[in-house]
């Protein structure tokens, strides 16, 4: 069932609120013939930011210098083609239906214009993890080691992906008398009919931006400290992630598939939840002892010979 909260339903701040957040007028400029979208940039943005970092935090543990690219070339694409893919099959209704042309990438609304925004963070991490699971089987390097040197950086992507959100002025929350309200456009076709223009909602946004750069600066130190290995630090990314999703997603106005009550990312964020904190018990169990190396066993890069 697709889930749209009634106006009715809604509160009605006051209109004497003395302070709010503004949205940006534009989510885009043209650099010659090109339309570039700040969303765009703002995920390109991210996976910059979880590449260097993740490079760095390989490297210290001895593998080559950037061979997170090679990962990242098969990694990157099936993160966002299965993002695409997961956000397309959770609101089929906005593809699919009379008087829609899905395939036309031209068309307004196509499956194919991912620039207009929507993807789905747990399809990208689905497709992002079957890719740097095909990667690291090819270069010898273990998975967990992977993906708890990416961790941090993941998170902090998905922080800068959120200001895309700000751009497009789409996904925000409930009406609010908070002084950090976000105001929208009335004019944008994601504003709750009914309500007064100068309605101001929950900057969704700007909480997940927060709790996102939060929770790296909580990995960092766990992994530096707690050496959490073995795939038990993006256990816990899992756990944080997906803890701060549940109230976020449970406050957000755009339509969503409700299934027993709830929309199907706040199931999938506990979902998350469960799977981080099932990979922390297991791999304890399994690893007591300290990760030593990031290499396969017998997958290790020889030593260059002396001089």
């Amino acid at each position: 069932m697709l889930a749209n909260p009634a106006v009715n339903d809604l509160p009605t701040p006051p209109h004497d609120v003395l302070a709010s957040i503004p949205s940006p007028s534009v989510s885009s400029f043209q650099l010659g013939p090109l339309t570039i979208h700040f969303y765009a940039l703002c995920i390109l943005a991210g996976i910059i930011i979880a590449i260097v970092l993740t490079n760095h935090r390989l490297t210290k543990r001895g593998v080559p210098e950037w061979q997170v690219l090679d990962i990242a070339t098969l990694a990157v694409p099936l993160a966002i083609v299965c993002a695409r893919i997961y956000h397309v099959i959770t609101h089929y209704t906005d593809y699919f239906g009379p008087g829609r042309n899905p395939w036309n990438v031209f068309e307004p609304g196509s499956v194919w214009a991912i620039w207009e925004g929507g993807i789905a963070i747990f399809g990208a991490l689905l497709g992002g993890v079957l890719g740097a699971w095909i990667m690291c089987r090819r270069m010898g390097i273990r998975l967990t080691a992977l993906l708890d040197a990416l961790a941090p950086g993941v998170i902090i992507a998905q922080a800068c992906g959120r200001f895309g959100n700000w751009f497009n002025q789409e996904l925000f929350g409930r009406p609010t008398t908070l002084p950090w309200g976000l105001e929208i456009d009335p004019n944008n076709p994601a504003f709750p009919p009914g309500l007064p223009v100068d309605t101001l909602f929950h900057p969704t946004f700007l909480y997940e931006v927060v709790w996102n750069g939060l929770g790296c600066l909580v990995l960092l130190w766990l992994g530096r400290h707690l050496f959490f290995q073995w795939g038990r630090l993006f256990g816990m990314y899992l756990v944080w992630y997906g803890a701060g999703r549940i109230v976020w997603e449970s406050i957000r106005l755009d339509p969503s598939f409700v299934v027993l009550g709830l929309r199907t990312n706040v199931w999938a964020a506990i979902g998350a939840v469960a799977l981080g904190v099932l990979i922390i018990v297991v791999q304890r169990l399994r690893h007591p002892e300290p990760e030593e190396s990031p290499f396969l066993k017998g997958r290790e890069p020889e030593a260059e010979p002396a001089d």
